[in-house]
């Protein structure tokens, strides 16, 4: 925090700051760089970041030296958008943009290296696609994933892309690193992620940020169907609304 240095920042504090710091960043930082705004002795802000990292609240980059929001701290903020009076708010959204588009419309929530679907409305057509609340799905081949991924950091996401079974599921799925750079390039561009039916044949979606107050990214907020009601080009058109209801949900916990 700004201002703060070590003789006045109070002891139970210290882990909320650091905290803050590292969400504050959007990437992956050292001790060193979170120090540079917190002032404390160096043996401190190594023994709070040890804690952090044993506890959950923090992870290492893939690269080993920096360090990234943990599933905990990940859980945390998801958990904002769970909240009451959020929830009902975030639902009244969900069913209305589903109702506007007459389709399944979910929001997704990043963990690890899944994404976790957080709320979903259901279309009222026999035929559905189903993937309930709780669902994890890959991040390289959904296009809520892969609207996370190009957010990442190009360190980070490097290591993803060496460390990751890029698993054909379908004969649409981006099977190496180097197709599926081009189309995080391609997403990053453009600002919204789509899926060719690349997770299961014959369904496609469009998928949206749902950004935080620092403008990073908090969920995804996406629409899906199979290719027998919606073409790809149907989709694309739903980005207006998806837009506009991915800037209502940011608001909720914007406010």
């Amino acid at each position: 925090m700004d201002g703060h240095r070590s003789d006045t920042i109070p002891t139970n504090l210290r882990l909320l700051l650091v905290l803050e710091q590292v969400a504050r960043a959007g990437a992956p930082v050292t001790p060193t760089e979170v120090n540079a705004e917190l002032g404390l002795p160096k043996p401190t802000i190594h023994r709070l970041f040890a804690t952090l990292l044993e506890e959950g609240f923090l992870q290492r980059d893939l690269g080993g030296r920096a360090f990234m929001p943990g599933p905990r701290l990940r859980r945390m903020s998801g958990a904002i958008l769970s909240s009451s009076p959020i929830r009902s708010a975030r639902r009244a959204i969900l069913k209305r943009l589903s109702a506007d588009l007459g389709e399944t419309c979910n929001i997704a929530l990043p963990d690890g290296d899944s994404m976790v679907y957080l709320e979903r409305v259901e279309t009222e057509w026999p035929l559905r696609i189903q993937l309930p609340p709780g669902t994890r799905v890959p991040l390289y081949c959904t296009a809520s994933g892969k609207m996370y991924l190009s957010t990442l950091s190009p360190r980070t996401l490097d290591a993803y892309l060496r460390t990751t079974d890029l698993a054909r599921r379908t004969s649409q799925t981006y099977a190496t690193p180097e197709s599926l750079r081009a189309a995080l390039d391609a997403i990053r561009a453009r600002g919204y992620s789509e899926d060719r039916g690349e997770f299961m044949d014959d369904m496609i979606a469009v998928a949206v940020p749902v950004s935080d107050v620092g403008g990073r990214l908090l969920a995804t907020l996406s629409v899906h169907a199979p290719t027998s009601r919606m073409t790809l080009d149907d989709a694309r058109a739903c980005l207006p609304q998806l837009t506009a209801a991915a800037a209502d949900l940011s608001a909720l916990v914007s406010d």
